[in-house]
């Protein structure tokens, strides 16, 4: 669990860290638009009410703790199941990574009412309209992680049990 833990706070001091930079000294809040290596990685100012690319967004109070709710539900039910499982290091950190990202969204939720997204990335003349944030990014390899682990785990536990 030791893995678990220090993957979920690297992510968690790093989400903070990238928000509170864009934030502050950028102040990209104020300026909303910073080229970084332009036209590929931008810093694009965006405030999410929603989950995943604004899906279920609104202005409504308690949609925000409707969510924050949400989150910290998942996060419960995957480290139950991660127990439960057993905890290998690569579900550690596949757990770390999901519950770090997680937590540094509903961070922003409890302190903003939304989440602060600020990376924009484009390419071959595709101009992506939505920006995420380190978290998201954790978030997405966490679970996509935990999916290709869990079915590796069971397969071998299953060959295990009929032998």
């Amino acid at each position: 669990m030791k893995t678990m833990i220090g993957t979920g706070a690297t992510i968690l001091v790093a989400d903070q860290a990238t928000k509170w930079y864009v934030l502050g000294p950028l102040a990209l809040d104020q300026r909303l638009f910073v080229p970084v290596f332009d036209p590929y990685i931008n810093f694009v100012m965006a405030w999410n009410t929603g989950i995943n690319f604004g899906l279920f967004g609104s202005d409504n109070d308690w949609m925000r703790w409707v969510l924050v709710a949400v989150a910290l539900g998942i996060c419960a039910f995957v480290l139950i199941w991660l127990k439960r499982e057993g905890a290998p290091r690569g579900m550690q950190v596949a757990t770390g990574l999901l519950v770090g990202g997680a937590i540094g969204n509903v961070i922003d939720r409890i302190r903003f009412g939304a989440v602060a997204d600020f990376l924009n990335m484009s390419c071959c003349g595709f101009t992506n309209p939505y920006a995420f944030n380190v978290a998201d990014i954790s978030i997405f390899a966490g679970a996509g992680l935990l999916i290709l682990l869990s079915g590796r785990d069971n397969a071998g536990a299953t060959k295990k049990a009929k032998k």
